[in-house]
């Protein structure tokens, strides 16, 4: 297959690009630089000079605060572009799998999201990739919607990463423990796209939205000291650092985030007949990339 993956250089688009390739894919990996979401002819340029077998969109705007001031620029990108790549794949009957989130939902439900809960989410971020998710439907029936959360791998930045980077200065932080959700490691964000591609290489894919999460709820604060405690095993950090519990109440942001954005995998698992790994998996992978990074 061909494929196209717009935000190919980033951090879930670099992990896709070295494992498709690694397939046998024939893979066009495009950043900003190459086709700008915020200027939609550029996206169709791409996808017309391209002609890609299936696109995969790996690219939005995640600053996730600032996009409560740069409300339009968020548009642009996780809406206006998302649009525009939807018609342009939609007209060519290219099919898409694109990347979307767990803050399109409010946070109030006390069991884990299915794919038909009531969206509401309460940032702009959450609002504008939710106008993508909506655009992307209504513009081109081949689609594959990927809601995904609390993303973390070996490429770019990441919540994993910050932690590492405050232990070389701080021995102890205060971490929200009343947001509850899911981290999710890039590799099994990568296997679920590479086994979607294969069903729909085989003409064998129910089209539609489907929860991407890798196994097992914690929050931040449990997610922090999992970082530390296997770091300091491993050798990345020299000290035990104390983490303390504190409210959403107690460290105020910009943009409101979800209490409780727990994501229900089932369909997807059954959809791709496939299992998804605890995320303590994927940080026990993450943090053995960055050892043997550090020699």
């Amino acid at each position: 297959m061909k494929i196209l993956v717009f935000g190919g250089k980033g951090q879930l688009g670099t992990h896709l690009v070295n494992e498709a390739s690694s397939a046998g894919h024939s893979t066009i990996a495009m950043d900003r630089d190459d086709a700008d979401f915020s200027n939609p002819q550029s996206i169709e340029k791409a996808i017309c000079e391209n002609n890609p077998d299936i696109v995969v969109n790996c690219c939005a705007y995640t600053a996730v605060d600032k996009a409560e001031e740069e409300t339009e620029l968020a548009d642009a990108v996780n809406h206006l572009g998302v649009l525009a790549l939807a018609k342009a794949t939609g007209q060519r009957s290219i099919p898409v799998i694109h990347i979307s989130t767990d803050y399109v939902y409010s946070g109030q439900s006390e069991a884990p999201y299915v794919e038909t809960a009531a969206t509401a989410p309460l940032s702009v971020y959450g609002k504008t990739k939710l106008a993508g998710d909506l655009a992307l439907a209504d513009n081109n029936p081949k689609h594959v919607i990927l809601r995904t959360s609390w993303v973390f791998g070996e490429f770019g930045n990441n919540f994993v990463k910050t932690m590492l980077r405050l232990a070389e200065t701080r021995n102890e932080l205060n971490v929200v423990a009343d947001q509850k959700g899911k981290p999710t490691y890039t590799g099994d964000i990568v296997a679920a796209i590479l086994a979607t591609i294969k069903k729909i290489q085989a003409g064998d894919i129910n089209w539609g939205i489907y929860h991407c999460s890798s196994a097992g709820e914690t929050t931040w604060c449990e997610f922090a000291q999992a970082i530390f405690e296997q770091a300091k095993a491993k050798g990345l950090i020299d000290k035990a650092m104390n983490v303390h519990p504190i409210p959403t109440s107690q460290y105020p942001t910009p943009a409101p985030r979800p209490l409780y954005s727990v994501l229900d995998t089932g369909k997807l698992e059954a959809e791709l007949n496939m299992t998804l790994p605890n995320w303590q998996l994927g940080l026990e992978k993450l943090l053995d990339y960055l050892q043997t990074e550090n020699g």
